[in-house]
């Protein structure tokens, strides 16, 4: 009969450690820009993280809108195989100075379009990598609304924009986070930029290896914790049994 509450304590362990494993999928979930940050007047290279949050359809379509009120002169995209990427300009309403060089269009949208037999299937996901710059210096974020299609027919629109003080939206539009650059930094020239692409992609796997692996050690050590404690609990009440006894 003693052993009923020792039941308990580990059944409400167990239950907590789950409920904090289901709490940390979520952050998971939303189509997001990796790295969500990088400097004001450079150029970058970004990856479009598309989860397929469906247990029982597939996505095959991403299309990502670019801010006009931001426009970016250059947008290029990394082919990936199975996928077709297609560009649409738009002409700007005010021509921006890149270079020395007036720009009347930049790109408005990308679309990624997945070939026959390929697919984000239930469980996955997938990166669209992009090139982009020179990022302005009068903004600190760049808003990229994007559309996720199904090939069930559903289309996800992740175009809700976070406001200050109010809980985030249900499918917030992806941002990139822009921060000032140093004063000791020179110009970043486009074409020096993209020979140290292959580094800055090595650097970048890097730091997305580093920070899934911390954020998985981090609920692992809770679901530890919280166990640890109902199982400590459980041997300080056998010895009070024990020397009650």
């Amino acid at each position: 009969m003693r052993s009923t509450p020792a039941r308990r304590i580990v059944g409400i362990a167990l239950a907590t450690a789950a409920g904090v494993v289901a709490l940390a999928g979520p952050a998971f979930a939303h189509v997001t820009v990796q790295p969500g940050n990088a400097q004001q007047g450079a150029y970058t290279a970004v990856d479009f993280r598309v989860p397929n949050e469906s247990d029982t359809a597939s996505t095959v379509k991403l299309e990502v809108n670019l801010p006009l009120d931001h426009p970016l002169a250059s947008v290029r995209t990394l082919p990936l195989p199975g996928w077709t990427a297609t560009l649409e300009k738009s002409k700007l309403d005010k021509p921006i100075k890149v270079h020395g060089n007036d720009v009347n269009e930049a790109v408005s949208k990308i679309t990624w379009t997945a070939d026959p037999g390929t697919k984000i299937a239930a469980g996955q996901f997938q990166e669209f990598r992009v090139s982009i710059g020179p990022l302005p210096t009068d903004t600190d974020k760049l808003t990229f609304k994007a559309l996720q299609s199904y090939d069930n027919g559903e289309v996800v629109r992740w175009i809700d924009e976070a406001k200050e003080g109010q809980p985030e939206p249900a499918k917030p539009a992806p941002v990139l986070t822009l921060t000032k650059a140093a004063a000791t930094d020179a110009a970043a020239d486009g074409h020096h930029v993209e020979a140290t692409t292959s580094q800055d992609a090595a650097a970048h796997a890097t730091v997305k290896s580093s920070d899934s692996t911390a954020r998985i050690l981090g609920v692992v050590g809770i679901v530890v914790g919280v166990i640890g404690a109902g199982v400590g609990f459980l041997g300080l009440r056998r010895k009070g049994d024990s020397a009650a006894s």
